[in-house]
């Protein structure tokens, strides 16, 4: 039965491969750009019509059944040919359609955000997802067409390469440091100050676990999911905290703690297999690649 269907709304099998790829109804909708009850509905309506339950509800999501699997190697299919005609037709009119794209946050709001005008004008077929947040989608799922990540994948059906090393280290508002001194080593600072960092059992990547690399057992006594936050925090003068370079020194209010100390992490760019050679991914890991390249500097102070 499910050799022969027939696509009569495309827009229900998008919901069943978006619920599949995330394993959730709610990040599926997200996924999707609309609501949870929207995705609900088109799922529903697509069992109704073929006739078969496609995925078991359990506490953690939805898994898919037998007939759900048989389904998916099917619509994955559909997707890669709707992809490949949507290339097609649009050859020498730009690339057009969807491009959403995962990054961290403050790698999007700081590097990212200011230069995407530039890149939405060049390519005024393209509709832009700027997808920032802790949470971070998965091109392996097709969540995301791509993604920076703070680690390499290890696994799934991806593409994965080094856009750029970076460096982070201490900060604190030039007042905070006056007011309260300077440490001159990492056990004054454990010892003598306020500090800001992520929540531990929050983080989405080892990566983030920044003080201990200053003193093992170093922990943050204020804390936030969201680097931007943090970066505010600092700022205000309520304590002293790692930032990237690219934020830290951007920020007039902010001075180096312990600058001699520094981190380096690398973001690592994703993408899928299948849709790694589409013009819309193409096009934007060029012009994210020249991008970095013209911050090398701020990515890299200090070294």
């Amino acid at each position: 039965m499910l050799a022969i269907m027939q696509v009569s709304d495309w827009n229900d099998y998008q919901a069943f491969l978006a619920i599949a790829r995330a394993g959730q109804m709610a990040r599926a909708a997200v996924a999707m750009g609309v609501d949870a009850a929207t995705v609900g509905r088109r799922l529903r309506r697509l069992e109704a019509r073929l006739g078969v339950t496609l995925f078991e509800q359990t506490r953690e999501g939805q898994i898919l059944t037998e007939p759900g699997e048989t389904l998916l190697a099917e619509v994955e299919a559909m997707a890669q040919a709707a992809n490949r005609i949507a290339d097609n037709v649009t050859v020498g009119a730009g690339p057009a359609g969807l491009l959403r794209v995962s990054l961290t946050e403050g790698f999007a709001a700081a590097i990212v955000a200011p230069a995407i005008g530039d890149f939405a004008a060049s390519h005024p077929r393209l509709m832009v997802d700027l997808v920032a947040s802790t949470g971070l989608l998965s091109p392996s799922k097709r969540e995301a067409d791509l993604a920076v990540t703070l680690s390499r994948p290890r696994a799934g059906p991806v593409i994965a390469g080094k856009l750029s090393d970076y460096t982070l280290r201490l900060y604190a508002r030039r007042t905070y440091c006056e007011a309260r001194g300077m440490p001159d080593s990492p056990a004054a600072l454990a010892r003598d100050h306020t500090l800001i960092g992520y929540v531990p059992d929050l983080l989405y990547a080892p990566e983030l676990r920044y003080l201990a690399e200053f003193q093992p057992g170093m922990a943050a006594t204020v804390r936030s999911t969201s680097v931007l936050t943090q970066q505010r925090m600092i700022a205000a003068g309520a304590g002293i905290g790692v930032l990237p370079c690219f934020l830290g020194d951007a920020d007039p209010a902010l001075c180096p703690v312990l600058p001699e100390r520094l981190i380096t992490r690398t973001f690592w760019l994703v993408t899928h297999k299948d849709t790694h050679n589409l013009a819309r991914v193409q096009v934007f890991k060029a012009w994210l690649g020249d991008l970095v390249m013209q911050h090398r500097q701020r990515l890299l102070a200090g070294q």
